[in-house]
């Protein structure tokens, strides 16, 4: 734990991985919520974090959250990550909280907030078969109608949309100016008539979809924030977007890491264990040393925000999203060689480490977008 966390900040992840080890602390225990793996989300056990109040941790009290902020938020990823917890649609509900709480009415706020609390799951749905790291690039269009917008196109890998109540919608308004105006955030309801999701069968869990768009009409009272005004709104919300996901990495990284360690404490190979041996002695080295370089980077980055909410820190998010996840994948692909075919077996966790690490470097912006932003801070 960061020597900068206060005496509560300890005592939550300290809750966090008591409920874990009780909850899905085994094999056994994580295979029945999730069917095998096959699903990243259950909502009875979710259910239980809302009954704590820990789902509305970083929401302010008077919109009905249980206070706290950014950084407390990080912890419960972290720690639910490091404990294999099955909460999978925390992230994107986390995201689509921002915009509510920067932008939205207080009507918005705290419907917003009361549902995140109680344990609903929200989506937020950008990316378009043609339009991935180039948000600007969106053509979904939801066309000013009497009453509201008429919404027509297709979106693909969103994530939760399949277990979403609503879904926070980026689409294009207006395409008389330059590409990143006219770009509006609309609520969706999951349910909505005129929009079919169709799940992603991928190499992980299935947790993305793709949602086609025919004449789904939603009022004028779904926009949050400003016509037209997407693009700065979500600017304004990347430093939580990005710190939740090194969050929930990090925790995954630093158990994937932990399993390496008793493995190859275990492992008896040529009369000793096989950790041992320098080749492997020397990669839990690095990868230690790499994991509190990532630690430390996440919460300071946090705490800047808890400490000036208003502050666009584009360079620093980026690189605590860059950190987190480059070296969650490492540790994932070390601690397979390290394990030999053991860690390619399902008998073991390290296959799922590695299938939820890979992929992390590419959604919520990839790792090459990340470097773009911090060498554009530098004005290069």
């Amino acid at each position: 734990m960061p020597a900068t966390w206060t005496e509560e900040q300890r005592a939550f992840a300290a809750a966090i991985d008591e409920l874990c080890r009780k909850e899905c602390g085994t094999r056994q225990q994580r295979d029945a919520l999730t069917s095998g793996g096959r699903e990243h989300h259950n909502a009875e056990f979710y259910a239980g974090l809302a009954e704590l109040g820990w789902l509305g941790v970083g929401l302010p009290e008077a919109d009905g959250g249980s206070g706290g902020g950014i950084t407390e938020q990080c912890i419960l990823l972290e720690r639910t990550g490091y404990g294999l917890a099955p909460v999978g649609g925390y992230v994107t509900t986390s995201v689509v909280a921002g915009p509510y709480l920067a932008f939205g009415t207080e009507e918005q706020r705290r419907r917003m907030v009361s549902s995140i609390s109680a344990g609903r799951v929200h989506a937020i749905s950008m990316s378009e078969p043609e339009a991935g790291s180039d948000v600007g690039a969106l053509s979904c269009r939801a066309e000013p109608v009497d009453g509201g917008f008429r919404i027509n196109g297709q979106k693909t890998w969103c994530s939760n949309a399949h277990i979403a109540d609503t879904i926070l919608l980026v689409a294009r308004t207006d395409t008389a100016g330059a590409k990143h105006e006219g770009l509006t955030m609309l609520e969706v309801p999951a349910d909505a008539v005129g929009l079919e999701v169709r799940r992603i069968p991928t190499m992980g869990a299935d947790e993305v979809s793709e949602l086609y768009f025919t004449d789904c009409f939603v009022p004028s009272t779904a926009v949050i924030g400003q016509v037209d005004r997407g693009w700065p709104q979500l600017m304004a919300g990347l430093n939580g977007e990005r710190l939740y996901l090194a969050s929930a990495m990090l925790g995954r990284a630093k158990r994937a890491f932990d399993d390496t360690v008793f493995y190859i404490g275990e492992r008896h190979q040529f009369g000793r264990p096989i950790g041992s041996f320098q080749a492997l002695s020397h990669r839990v080295a690095d990868l230690a040393t790499e994991l509190e370089c990532a630690e430390l980077l996440v919460y300071s980055v946090a705490q800047a925000v808890d400490a000036d909410p208003e502050r666009l820190l584009p360079r620093q998010a980026s690189m605590a999203k860059l950190k987190a996840t480059e070296t969650a994948k490492r540790v994932a692909l070390e601690g397979m060689q390290m394990m030999g075919g053991y860690g390619y077996s399902t008998e073991y966790d390290m296959e799922s480490h590695l299938r939820a690490t890979v992929v992390s470097t590419v959604y919520g912006g990839t790792s090459e977008i990340q470097r773009d932003i911090i060498a554009r801070t530098y004005g290069l």
